[in-house]
């Protein structure tokens, strides 16, 4: 089935730190090697910092600092219990940053459209926070109907979680919601659905 001949997905090239930044940091949903999520942050010249979601209690988010390999600086580590409470502290982060800061997000979709809205809020411009996917196709949809947003969909069609309506999960992304479309698929002839099929991963 042919989601949508709209095309708005973002398309995402690898990470490199920027060298006029300052201050580095990069946020991801997941544990990843540092080094396969961003190129250059082995021989950094500013502070960076790597903040991982570790999806377990037996974290502190507490800041760990690594020795400098080479010519560069000390890595902060963090590990969050889970994508809000590392949300959360990012947002008291950018609220103390200044110029020159960088901001780096790899993860699902979701993920790194939340964080660059928080990034934008806080006055960041475009240049300033860049994203990368990984992982899951999986998406976030938006019903265009009710309002609602429906987590982790992997297939063409999905039951909206707010109005019950059997949506269509369209190509167009938008970044202010971090989510896909999704309209009605049988509005105008009720019950009638095409085959469900799995797109997403």
């Amino acid at each position: 089935m042919l989601v949508s001949d709209i095309k708005s997905r973002p398309v995402y090239e690898r990470l490199g730190v920027d060298a006029s930044g300052r201050r580095h940091l990069v946020v991801s949903d997941a544990p990843r090697p540092l080094a396969e999520v961003i190129d250059g942050a082995d021989s950094a010249a500013a502070p960076l910092g790597y903040w991982v979601v570790a999806a377990t209690s037996a974290v502190d988010a507490q800041p760990q600092a690594e020795p400098a390999t080479g010519n560069a600086v000390p890595l902060e580590r963090r590990a969050f219990r889970a994508v809000p409470h590392l949300l959360d502290r990012l947002s008291h982060r950018l609220a103390q940053e200044t110029v020159g800061f960088r901001l780096y997000a790899v993860g699902e979709e979701g993920f790194v459209w939340n964080v660059a809205k928080l990034a934008r809020e806080a006055g960041l411009e475009a240049a300033e926070c860049r994203t990368a996917h990984a992982g899951s196709l999986r998406r976030r949809v938006f019903c265009v109907h009710c309002k609602t947003i429906t987590e982790d969909v992997t297939t063409s069609l999905a039951a909206c979680d707010g109005c019950g309506a059997h949506l269509v999960v369209r190509d167009h992304f938008s970044r202010h919601l971090a989510a896909f479309m999704g309209v009605q698929a049988d509005a105008e002839a009720p019950g009638e659905l095409p085959p469900v099929e799995e797109l997403f991963p």
